[in-house]
């Protein structure tokens, strides 16, 4: 199923570990991004949902589009929310934009037998199946309980400080 949630799991330790410097927001605009390959390919009756959009290259063109488009948009969502946030910065939305877009390859690789994540110098997915569907979901929950708990924490320390 394309633009599924749990890849946002990742995307949570990532903040927990960069804070200012790593964009949420983008990482997930950078998720959809990458699924809409797969989305086509369903609608379309494709033998193929995660081709040249989901390798090591494709995800290089992605990731730049993500994070170029990602800042303003995230900005100007956070300023129509009236959500408080630290200034956002070009490195924190390619951060978090370049991020989005390889470990969704990553995760992609181990699950989708019809990922090629070196294509075109190998037609091979040595990821696949590298640990089980079950397993991998429960890696990015655990990254997910990981970074929102180091996320509290650390808003709750800087408020002692």
């Amino acid at each position: 199923m394309p633009f599924t949630p749990i890849h946002l799991g990742p995307g949570l330790a990532f903040k927990a570990i960069g804070g200012r410097r790593f964009s949420f927001m983008v990482f997930g605009g950078a998720q959809v991004l990458m699924d809409i390959e797969p989305l086509l390919g369903i609608l379309r009756g494709w033998p193929v949902l995660h081709g040249p959009t989901h390798t090591v290259w494709g995800a290089l063109p992605i990731g730049l589009l993500a994070g170029a488009i990602g800042r303003p948009i995230s900005a100007a969502c956070l300023r129509w929310l009236r959500i408080p946030h630290a200034p956002f910065t070009w490195p924190a939305s390619f951060a978090g934009a370049l991020l989005g877009t390889y470990s969704h390859v990553l995760l992609d690789a181990i699950m989708h037998s019809d990922l090629q994540p070196v294509w075109p110098l190998s037609p091979a997915n040595p990821l696949l199946r590298w640990i089980s569907v079950d397993q991998l979901h429960l890696a990015c929950v655990a990254l997910g309980l990981f970074g929102v708990a180091a996320i509290v924490l650390r808003a709750a320390w800087n408020r002692l400080e």
